[in-house]
């Protein structure tokens, strides 16, 4: 019998974290792609595609960036009439932006059923907008697919049915592996260990003038105490608050425009600290043995605290310092808790067994 799949993403994390699963669907006519475009046009991510070699989206809803109503309203709407249109068995979703809760709630309404990848994170902080989505999609889903013991765990504490959660491990593992692969040839111009790397656009982050100020205090000490530079690919996002703001950025961080994801990879594979408010540079931060310091308060990621990989700061100055020296004298030695590179063929064989 043909089983036909909806894969659902909007944002470059999504497509990251799906791309194992997408090269292992190797029939076409068994899945399409729907890209709501909740960051960018699809054609400033089209480059994306191509560069890890996966197909092209068959739908783009080029949605945009607005208010969280505005995107997942619009969403609702675009991807109602395809999956209207495409009758698919199943809509996949992974992580936990507005375009995974468009997805899952615009299925589960149609009577079509629902697996999420990356099901059972928690911060437990209900401030964050993703924390919403993550909540709201698990519990509209048929199938969670759960990285780690500790997100079933959590999914188990909800009153979630004991059948619907499956422990695969994370697909973030698989393309980190396979991506990794496909970036060895790239060339950047930074010596090996000798730079930070600072990743930074969260809204509960970028979008509070004094919490933004105390952050850029706490990397400006941290780059002058250990004397290499702070390489920060800036997001948007924060670019536009700053000036906004008007914080002028220290001398120790070297601003420099995004990357695509592969020279990002091997950017963050030479590093010799990461300072970070991405839930997946963290990840990616463990399973390449690069120590991470996260500039929150929480993290849904509580695997790379029990095992030494990254340690939380929050956004205070002293902290920030304190944390860096801690991590930069960790040993390396650390478990990867989220897999061994497979988490997408166990998804596949549960969604088709």
């Amino acid at each position: 019998m043909k089983y036909h799949i909806a894969i659902i993403l909007g944002t470059r994390p999504e497509i990251i974290k799906m791309s194992p699963i997408i090269r292992a669907l190797d029939k076409p006519s068994n899945y399409f792609i729907l890209h709501t475009g909740q960051h960018y046009s699809f054609n400033m991510d089209r480059a994306f595609f191509e560069q890890l070699e996966l197909p092209l989206p068959k739908y783009n809803l080029n949605v945009g960036s607005g208010t969280h109503a505005e995107e997942t309203g619009k969403m609702l709407m675009g991807i109602e009439k395809i999956l209207a249109e495409e009758k698919p068995d199943l809509v996949l979703v992974e992580g936990d932006t507005n375009t995974v809760l468009a997805g899952a709630l615009a299925a589960v309404k149609m009577g079509i059923r629902v697996g999420h990848v990356e099901a059972g994170l928690r911060s437990y902080d209900r401030s964050m907008p993703e924390e919403i989505n993550r909540v709201l999609t698990d519990h509209l889903s048929d199938l969670l697919f759960a990285p780690t013991g500790g997100a079933k765990e959590n999914l188990s504490k909800e009153g979630l049915d004991q059948n619907k959660i499956h422990v695969t491990g994370n697909t973030i593992v698989d393309a980190v592996y396979q991506n990794l692969k496909l970036a060895e040839h790239l060339g950047l111009g930074f010596e090996l260990g000798g730079y930070l790397l600072l990743t930074l656009h969260r809204q509960e982050n970028v979008d509070n003038p004094q919490k933004l100020r105390r952050i850029m205090k706490g990397l400006e000490a941290v780059s002058q105490h250990f004397e290499k530079p702070i390489i920060y690919p800036i997001h948007p996002r924060t670019k536009k608050r700053l000036r906004e703001f008007k914080i002028k950025v220290p001398l120790g961080i070297k601003i420099i425009e995004p990357l695509d994801y592969l020279s990002f990879l091997k950017l963050e594979s030479g590093a010799s600290l990461i300072l970070t408010d991405s839930g997946g540079v963290q990840e990616e931060a463990c399973i390449l043995k690069v120590p991470c310091v996260t500039l929150r308060d929480n993290t849904e990621r509580p695997e790379t605290l029990e095992v030494g990989a990254n340690s939380i700061a929050g956004i205070e100055p002293d902290l920030i310092l304190k944390k860096a020296f801690q991590m930069l004298k960790s040993r390396r030695e650390w478990e990867n808790p989220f897999g061994d590179g497979h988490a997408s063929e166990r998804i596949l064989n549960i969604i088709f067994s």
